[in-house]
């Protein structure tokens, strides 16, 4: 693995060795990763097909050649390549993992618990796996069992966790059910792990707005717009709350960032930071 210093070295040279090696699969390929690494995934792609005509890639390559797709929202081709480098590496937990986070890209849910369940027989506790489970259950319409494994991933993480998003996932979830009381502390646990999230920010206020707690939701909507401005929900939201409290300049003036917002046709939805290895914001 390079580290984050090392890519622009290294893609020089390897553009270096590859003029004088043109016909080194080995070398393209490793050029396609840090174009990966360094998010460019169509020059990645081109590396990986033109290392293609001199060595077919092994799954490892093809792990890459899918996390391309997903950079491109390409879920169908990413589907495909994930797919076939499970089929030649199937007992890699990872894989298992970002096919199954595909499959959910794609709504196809049961196939996506497949994966996920695939995952976690091949690396217990991935914690990562149980949590994408919990999200596929609910969109099954399975809440118990949604629950379930989200409280199974905060359980795996033991006394000092690391990962937030099952803690917003089912604080968000108990919100959505009104069982405020008990979803503002898996909240408040996961803004202090992740506090550069908007997302969790997000949540945490849709919580307090429900429980009346103007004034706390106010401050973690505010907070959730500085991590996310160009995010027109979020000024809708500030502005409502503002408009409750009877400060009505200040809600006029969000909902006039809103409208700007989405006449530019900026995105509506939040951004959701989501762990390593992860095929989008969970």
């Amino acid at each position: 693995m390079l580290a984050e210093g090392k890519l622009a070295g290294a893609e020089r040279s390897l553009r270096s060795y590859l003029k004088a090696n043109p016909e080194s699969a080995e070398a393209h390929f490793l050029l396609g990763y840090v174009f990966f690494r360094e998010q460019k995934a169509n020059e990645s792609l081109a590396e990986f097909t033109e290392g293609a005509k001199y060595k077919r890639p092994h799954a490892t390559e093809l792990k890459i050649v899918a996390s391309d797709y997903v950079l491109l929202s390409d879920f169908p081709d990413a589907d495909k390549w994930f797919s076939q480098a499970v089929s030649e590496s199937p007992d890699d937990a990872d894989t298992w993992y970002l096919l199954g986070r595909t499959k959910y890209n794609e709504n196809i849910f049961p196939q996506a618990v497949s994966s996920f369940e695939r995952a976690l027989t091949l690396h217990p506790k991935y914690v990562q796996a149980e949590n994408n489970l919990g999200l596929c259950w609910k969109e099954l319409s399975t809440p118990e069992k949604a629950r379930q494994a989200f409280q199974t991933a905060i359980d795996w993480q033991g006394d000092k966790p690391t990962d937030a998003q099952p803690f917003l996932n089912l604080g968000a979830m108990l919100t959505e059910e009104n069982q405020l009381d008990k979803a503002i502390p898996y909240l408040v646990k996961a803004a202090a792990l992740s506090s550069e999230n908007p997302k969790v920010h997000e949540t945490l206020s849709d919580a307090y707005e429900a429980q009346q707690n103007l004034a706390k939701a106010q401050s973690e909507m505010e907070r959730a717009v500085a991590l996310a401005p160009e995010a027109s929900g979020l000024h809708f939201k500030l502005a409502r709350i503002y408009r409750k409290e009877g400060l009505s300049e200040q809600a006029q003036k969000e909902f006039a960032l809103c409208q700007k917002l989405n006449s530019a046709h900026s995105s509506n939805k939040t951004p959701n930071f989501s762990p390593p290895n992860s095929t989008e914001p969970q």
